[in-house]
């Protein structure tokens, strides 16, 4: 009987060779609500997993992650908060801000549910306390692995990749992109118990 991948989690249909390694000029932080560590469809863990210029944190309600708030505290970055509102801007502008600065752009994304995500930020003062920026999406969401997805709003990968191509790495968002494609069509698979394969 097989058993799953350590590292991917897949039965059947390992994707670990068919994960990008990326390195863009910024640093994508994710802060991920603790409901995420055990369901399987996060989408985070590959951006994690993908770029070498990341880093992966919990969100706790009383405490703020130490790692995060050094890299927050570090002088060589200018840290944003990932999180559409009226005061937002976009990611070009920080771009353009940070090359000004010579500060490499920080960007913490919120990986959680929408409705977690806005708890997380109405719980975290220092979290709202942030610059806020948003993406300008290319293309529609095509996650496909969780129900009652509101239409407009992208995954954790999807977010990650349209930073990535706002700041200029059309290949490496394109990279990411394709990766998602082919996990949700071996997840599927898996989760039906056999290996994917394709139509001849």
């Amino acid at each position: 009987m097989s058993t799953s991948c350590p590292n991917c989690g897949l039965r059947y249909n390992c994707v670990c060779p068919r994960i990008p390694q990326l390195q863009v000029d910024a640093h994508i932080a994710l802060l991920m609500h603790e409901n995420e560590l055990d369901r399987d469809t996060n989408t985070g863990q590959w951006v994690s997993k993908s770029l070498t210029t990341s880093s992966q944190h919990v969100w706790q309600r009383k405490q703020a992650c130490p790692e995060l708030i050094a890299l927050l505290q570090d002088p060589k970055w200018m840290p944003v908060l990932l999180f559409p509102s009226e005061e937002s801007v976009s990611v070009a502008n920080i771009q353009q801000s940070s090359q000004q600065n010579a500060r490499k752009p920080l960007f913490i994304i919120l990986d959680a549910t929408w409705q977690e995500a806005k708890k997380m930020l109405r719980k975290s003062p220092w979290l709202a306390q942030l610059p806020a920026v948003h993406v300008t999406p290319s293309q529609a969401s095509r996650y496909q692995l969780r129900r009652n997805q509101n239409e407009g709003h992208l995954c954790t990968l999807e977010v990650a990749a349209e930073v990535i191509r706002e700041l200029g790495d059309n290949q490496s968002a394109q990279q990411l992109n394709d990766f998602l494609n082919h996990y949700m069509t071996v997840f599927k698979a898996d989760k039906s118990g056999h290996a994917y394969q394709p139509d001849r």
